[in-house]
């Protein structure tokens, strides 16, 4: 029988992931054990990610919902989400224990309140260093069929993916060998893991599935886009019946086309209902890229979804907001020999770099559109917070 983790007769306020140190009350080990000072506080009854993230999905997410997002599903046959698994992986995520001097955390970057993405341009590593790039969102990772990660998809997979920021010398200091000797000598991970993998030993390897496992948890599914598929089940989607007039002018400028009006299709490269993509993207950011991402100014497409939340905008966060990378559409993109096609006036290789000439009230049906997809119940799920 896998341990039990206890819950703390005394409750603990959730802090944002992006502050200070943690709590100095934790959660019991197991039953019998005191608890353990800076430990997560945790639930009796372990939350139940693999009903919120696999059995218990909406239609829209099913196999025959429109481009089969159910086949772009990257979960490998080998970690599987379980509840003991994304519950290791959420005390994971949130530890800053995982960072060289227990300063930052995954969480850190990846705030729950900002669609786990980072509300400033660029991060700040453990010693006050700044990333790179600024941090993708997380929701509908699962979703992504090409299963590459980072900007540059320089990750082949999410169990890979979620130990470099760890070892990165800016944001998180440590090396796995570390991690794992740091880690066993904290007494309430060795319970999680048992539970997670049957045994205690901590591994590198045991360290990315738990946290892929708790990433792929991370599907948005209840916003208000979402209510148009429950007003008749099994039926195709209401938006008539659930979204606002200028909601639904942005959504049909969005697409897909439905011969009512004019179409950008932005969804063909943010597609099916998980507003996600299938591809890296050259989006005409800059005549000469300087940060070339995976090749000549190309980079992964995130989801759309939580994206009102996840300000400032692209790799770098050179647009404050919505208006912003709207406008960068409407007149901005500017040509590159590896620009997509679909920038191109035709949708053609030859084309010039497209020109929308959006009036304002596009503009602004657009950015009411994008903020349907805004997945407020994910926001505050305890499932996802911070434990610590």
């Amino acid at each position: 029988m896998r341990p039990q983790i206890l819950t703390l007769l005394l409750p603990i306020a959730l802090v944002s992931c992006a502050s200070g140190s943690g709590s100095t009350t934790g959660a019991s080990n197991g039953p019998g054990s005191s608890a353990v000072v800076g430990g997560p506080n945790l639930p009796a009854t372990s939350y139940d990610y693999v009903a919120y993230a696999v059995t218990n999905l909406p239609t829209q997410y099913s196999a025959n919902a429109p481009g089969n997002v159910a086949g772009a599903d990257n979960t490998p046959p080998a970690n599987p989400i379980t509840n003991a698994g994304a519950t290791l992986g959420r005390v994971l995520f949130y530890d800053k224990r995982l960072s060289a001097n227990d300063s930052v955390s995954c969480g850190s970057c990846h705030q729950q309140a900002h669609g786990f993405s980072d509300p400033h341009r660029l991060s700040l590593g453990f010693q006050g260093g700044n990333t790179t790039r600024h941090a993708m969102g997380l929701a509908n990772a699962k979703f992504y069929a090409r299963g590459h990660f980072f900007w540059d998809e320089r990750a082949s997979t999410l169990e890979e993916q979620v130990l470099q920021p760890i070892q990165n010398s800016v944001e998180m200091g440590m090396t796995l060998p570390q991690l794992e000797t740091k880690l066993a000598g904290l007494t309430y991970y060795p319970p999680l893991f048992q539970a997670a993998f049957g045994s205690p030993v901590i591994t590198q390897d045991r360290i990315a599935r738990a946290l892929a496992q708790f990433v792929r948890s991370l599907v948005s599914y209840q916003s208000k886009y979402d209510q148009a598929f429950k007003v008749a089940p099994g039926a195709p989607p209401n938006f008539a019946a659930v979204l606002t007039p200028q909601e639904l002018q942005g959504l049909q400028l969005f697409g897909p086309a439905n011969g009512v009006g004019r179409t950008l299709r932005c969804d063909q490269c943010h597609g099916t209902p998980a507003h996600i993509a299938a591809n890296v993207e050259n989006n005409g950011l800059d005549a000469v890229p300087v940060d070339l991402g995976a090749g000549g100014g190309r980079f992964k497409v995130p989801s759309l979804r939580n994206v009102a939340l996840r300000a400032p905008f692209m790799h770098d966060g050179r647009f404050a907001n919505l208006d912003a990378v709207i406008e960068h559409y409407n007149s901005g993109v500017q040509d590159s020999p590896n620009l997509s096609p679909r920038l191109r006036a035709g949708g053609t290789p030859a084309g010039a770099a497209q020109r929308l000439n959006l009036s304002t009230e596009e503009k602004d049906a657009l950015v009411a559109f994008l903020n349907t997809l805004t997945d407020n119940p994910m926001q505050a799920d305890p499932k996802f917070a911070n434990p610590f």
